[in-house]
């Protein structure tokens, strides 16, 4: 019996520290040094209110706004993953075909991100040529000359990993958010 009760202490005494003690620890640490990573990275409005996550991709797909990469999880957060399909899948070949489509660039070769999904489904970037890409659409459904767009997504271009990112990249929701800063919506105008 004694074995038990000494068994049961020893339980109670690793859960705390493990599971209570060491969360709390790593939780206040991150408070402190990287407040806003440690919550989400999330982007509010004024209000407070939240739009969204600079981790997490958004489905956007109105022709005003640049698109993200596909999405087999169709953006749910709760359910990240990849397809499972295999490369020569004829279902991924309809899918890249439909979205080349739904680009309307008819003869221009499109960016591999733009018909590829990543392998969460939720990357928050695009490449600088995958945002370019889209230049014309939106600035026509905007009614703004493509050098207003392209300069926004220059601006909006990075590097995170410096020398090391192979390519600038862009993060969607936040191009998009700036875009509708700076330029007129159609949908705000009517």
């Amino acid at each position: 019996m004694n074995d038990i009760i000494s068994g049961l202490r020893v339980t109670a005494a690793t859960i705390a520290i493990c599971v209570a003690g060491y969360t709390t620890v790593i939780l206040g640490f991150a408070q402190a040094v990287t407040p806003a990573t440690a919550n989400g990275s999330l982007i509010t409005q004024a209000d407070g209110s939240v739009i969204g996550s600079r981790l997490i991709a958004q489905g956007f797909t109105s022709p005003e706004y640049v698109w993200p990469r596909p999405s087999a999880v169709d953006y749910d957060a709760a359910g990240a993953g990849g397809s499972n399909l295999s490369p020569a899948n004829p279902e991924l070949a309809e899918r890249a075909l439909a979205l080349i489509a739904a680009h309307g660039r008819d003869g221009a070769p499109i960016p591999a991100d733009l018909v590829t999904a990543s392998g969460a489904g939720l990357d928050p970037h695009i490449s600088l040529e995958g945002a370019l890409f889209q230049v014309d659409r939106v600035a026509e459904a905007r009614r703004v000359e493509p050098a207003a767009v392209r300069a926004i997504i220059d601006r909006m271009a990075h590097r995170p990993g410096g020398v090391f990112t192979p390519a600038p990249i862009v993060n969607v929701l936040e191009l998009n958010l700036e875009l509708d800063a700076e330029l007129v919506s159609p949908a705000s105008t009517e």
